[in-house]
């Protein structure tokens, strides 16, 4: 059982806790905040697809496994790309935040990530810095992480991007609404991706995105933070991290 505060059952007293996780990969998260005594409401913000060329992909992926470097970019990624190929390498590796080192371990796979659990922690780690030269893979998908693309590329890497998977718009149905319609000023609302705050925000109808914004936004990183207030979310509170552990620890806050 988790050992956190936030696991507690009274952690979060009763409270709604949206969770905007990829349609599909939400249901540890829903069962931890149940675990915390809260509601949980699923309202993805992604939809998530495997590549469109199976082949291709497995093809890249294994010459890939052989570059000097390779750099994960999420949890998704690890687990599309695992999907295709066994992820045995000799490399080093890297990954953006330590979900995404916790699911590489999954695979056998150790990696280094930031402290700082995002594009910039990962620059500043010791094996992102001398590239010129080196071959390296950035694994992901389509869009995002522009800061990783560009200054990888500036530092000499000869880099090569594997798109694992894509990110597509939920479909979020009249179900979905009727819950955000009906949610509590003292609802949570756990946000570790601006594509997925951004295609909330273009999605629901405007009642429900007042009600929305009304909770408190729970953000995985201070880049968020600023998303979400650009939401138009006027109280966010910062989580250690995007792990379940530090989101709910947060979202127990008063």
């Amino acid at each position: 059982m988790p050992s956190s505060r936030a696991s507690k059952p009274s952690a979060l007293h009763g409270r709604v806790v949206v969770i905007t996780r990829p349609a599909g990969t939400a249901t540890a998260l829903a069962r931890r905040v149940r675990t915390c005594g809260g509601v949980p409401l699923l309202l993805p913000g992604l939809s998530l697809r495997g590549t469109v060329d199976e082949a291709g992909m497995c093809s890249a992926l294994r010459t890939a496994l052989t570059d000097a470097l390779l750099v994960f970019t999420s949890p998704a990624a690890v687990r599309f790309a695992a999907a295709l190929v066994p992820l045995r390498t000799r490399a080093t590796v890297l990954a953006v935040g330590r979900g995404t080192a916790q699911a590489l371990r999954r695979h056998g796979v150790s990696a280094q990530a930031p402290g700082q659990q995002d594009s910039e922690g990962l620059l500043d780690l010791p094996a992102a810095q001398a590239l010129h030269g080196k071959r390296v893979a950035l694994i992901g998908a389509p869009g995002g992480r522009g800061m990783l693309r560009e200054q990888l590329a500036a530092r000499g890497a000869r880099l090569r991007e594997l798109q694992v998977y894509r990110r597509v718009p939920p479909r979020l149905d009249r179900r979905h609404v009727e819950a955000v319609q009906a949610l509590p000023r003292s609802a949570r609302v756990l946000l570790s991706s601006a594509e997925a705050l951004q295609n909330l925000v273009n999605s629901l109808p405007e009642p429900a995105l007042a009600r929305l914004r009304a909770a408190m936004a729970v953000v995985s990183s201070a880049r968020l933070a600023q998303a979400a207030r650009e939401a138009g979310f006027t109280r966010v509170v910062q989580a250690g991290s995007a792990l379940a552990t530090d989101l709910l620890k947060a979202a127990a806050l008063r």
